[in-house]
């Protein structure tokens, strides 16, 4: 990548950053360090370890379309820093995914960077929805239903269902092509988007074809990277167990579960807002009512999960930086 880009994201990121960080109750942060003690470095550390999942899911798509050995630990760096860019990033998305094209495409080239790209966040975003089903269920095995509890699970469901429908539908026809398609139709960015259809019309379906290739000949890899990420989401529960267990010993790993659903897909509905700025929050605080908890521990988990992509977001703008070869 270009050393003018490279900054280029460095700076954005780090100005959000600073923004997000001045925003922040420094007393309030410092008392909810000292309570949590050793279970927040826990929590610092577990994400190092997640991130190794994602990297993976990652490796084994771009092993599949290219034979050409990536360094594991460089793509683990560029993974880092793409997710932080996101966080940082209004829509999100829109700062990561280019940064993470940009840094592979010397290496395998821009089309298969690209397909890589597009088929490890359309994984990335098809485990959410396996996971938000997955959450259904063991709420229904769990918690007693009220009506309107049982109404909002119904609708859950069939969201997700319709969502994971249409995923499949692009593994096997791609995705590239139809999704320009459907922004050429908005009318803000009709005209730019025909524009870019015709200009790069060769390019989006050589995409496609890597994408349907995955899922047709590597079934194998599809599954392994969609599982992978699958894990990642259930283990990503450990940071609230964590931080619930100082204030909570007899919590239970299954509501830990549910609280970060319930979050995730709460917080993704404000996908527009940097670090989804209180989404989180008002999904933990309305998790942990609905599960019997207090409101007190809501604020302590959505306090020290915030603080946690904000250090997060710092290393990962900062491994930016760290990139020997221009």
């Amino acid at each position: 990548m270009k050393k003018k880009y490279q900054n280029g994201f460095f700076i954005f990121g780090l100005t959000v950053l600073v923004i997000m960080v001045s925003q922040l109750d420094f007393h309030q942060v410092w008392q909810g360090i000292n309570r949590a003690g050793y279970w927040f470095l826990a929590v610092i550390l577990l994400w190092f370890v997640l991130y190794i999942f994602n990297t993976s899911a990652w490796w084994i798509i771009i092993r599949s379309l290219n034979r050409e050995k990536i360094s594991f630990w460089w793509l683990y760096k560029v993974t880092v820093s793409g997710f932080a860019l996101n966080y940082a990033t209004p829509g999100g998305m829109m700062g990561g995914e280019p940064y993470r094209v940009m840094s592979l495409a010397p290496k395998i080239g821009t089309e298969k960077a690209s397909a890589s790209v597009i088929l490890y966040a359309m994984t990335h975003i098809f485990s959410h929805f396996w996971f938000w089903l997955l959450s259904v269920v063991l709420y229904l095995l769990t918690q007693q239903l009220s009506i309107p509890m049982t109404i909002m699970l119904l609708a859950i469901t069939a969201f997700c269902t319709l969502a994971i429908w249409f995923f499949i539908k692009g593994y096997k026809k791609g995705i590239a092509v139809r999704c320009m398609n459907m922004l050429s139709h908005f009318p803000m960015i009709k005209k730019k988007a025909q524009h870019f259809i015709e200009r790069h019309e060769e390019q989006l379906a050589s995409i496609d074809q890597n994408i349907a290739v995955l899922h047709g000949q590597n079934r194998k890899t599809f599954v392994t990277a969609v599982v992978l990420e699958l894990a990642c989401r259930v283990l990503s529960a450990l940071e609230i167990y964590f931080i619930l267990l100082v204030i909570m010993p007899s919590v239970n790993y299954i509501a830990c579960i549910l609280i970060l659903a319930f979050t995730s897909l709460f917080a993704n509905m404000l996908f527009f807002l940097p670090l989804q700025l209180g989404g989180r929050e008002g999904g933990f605080l309305m998790s942990a009512k609905g599960l019997a908890m207090t409101l007190d521990a809501g604020i302590f988990v959505a306090l020290l999960v915030r603080l946690r992509e904000l250090i997060w977001t710092a290393i990962g703008l900062l491994l930016i930086k760290f990139d020997k070869k221009q």
